[in-house]
């Protein structure tokens, strides 16, 4: 059976009510994992994760005491898959759509034969990006690999090897979770999404955990230089990336199985 993970305040009570009820409308067991808030957070124990300096190196705004609690949430969820072994797991945020199509989709990524470490099934404000390669499966459903990976992580299916790489490339971190994982050349954690997405989020949704009400000042020239980096770096790596699923396996006529690429 496959793990389900929703990520949820103690207080946020209503949340779980309504995803309990998409859950259980589908006959999906999960379980609940106890978000980390942030506002309650001591400096201290910010320190033990976040760090001030690598922030202001790789992103253009401090990070808000809810995008550290979120951060650290998802590394709770990585580190359960890896204490727990399993061989992967999806991880909801309390804040979904799931559409009858999960069905799928769990059984499309518990059937995959080529390695995986990370697949979106949701992305932030079902925004649309352009594909650089794109593997059919079952019910009209494809494995794809977008130009720069999705943001958001409402629902990403980690594996135990991805959950591995994560948790120890980001000891560390300066900016948000979902930044992170787009940084494939750092992390080491290459993504996929599942088209079309089986978890959406409602028009109006706001996370609990990442809050971001709180206005900092940002760095336009910094951002604009981050940008521009990550974009060059991204369009390398997404490149080697695919080259891996279009290179054929002499013996088997199948894809070569993915290999991590050094980090830059």
């Amino acid at each position: 059976m496959t793990a389900i993970f929703v990520i949820n305040l103690a207080s946020s009570t209503e949340r779980l009510n309504r995803v309990s009820h998409e859950l259980n409308a589908q006959n999906l067991a999960f379980e609940r994992l106890d978000a980390i808030d942030g506002r309650e957070l001591s400096d201290t124990e910010i320190a033990k994760h976040y760090s001030a300096d690598l922030n202001i190196k790789k992103y253009h705004k401090p990070l808000s005491k809810g995008e550290i609690g979120c951060y650290l949430s998802h590394r709770k969820a990585w580190q359960t898959i890896v204490d727990r072994q399993l061989d992967y797991a999806i991880i909801l945020e309390d804040d979904f759509v799931l559409d009858r199509s999960i069905h799928s989709a769990i059984e499309n990524i518990s059937t995959l034969k080529q390695p995986w470490q990370l697949i979106k099934l949701a992305a932030y404000k079902d925004r649309n990006r352009e594909i650089a390669f794109t593997k059919p499966l079952a019910d009209e459903q494809h494995l794809v690999i977008h130009k720069k990976l999705m943001s958001g992580c409402c629902a990403t299916a980690v594996s135990f090897e991805g959950a591995k790489a994560l948790l120890k490339a980001t000891a560390i971190f300066g900016r948000p979770v979902d930044c992170d994982l787009q940084h494939v050349w750092e992390t080491g954690v290459y993504g996929y999404s599942l088209l079309p997405y089986p978890v959406s989020q409602p028009d109006n949704s706001q996370s609990d955990i990442r809050d971001r009400s709180v206005k900092v000042k940002k760095s336009f020239w910094r951002r604009k230089k981050q940008q521009l980096q990550s974009a060059l770096l991204n369009a390398k790596y997404t490149k080697q990336f695919v080259k891996t699923q279009q290179v054929p396996n002499k013996k088997k006529g199948a894809a070569a199985p993915l290999l991590p690429i050094k980090n830059h």
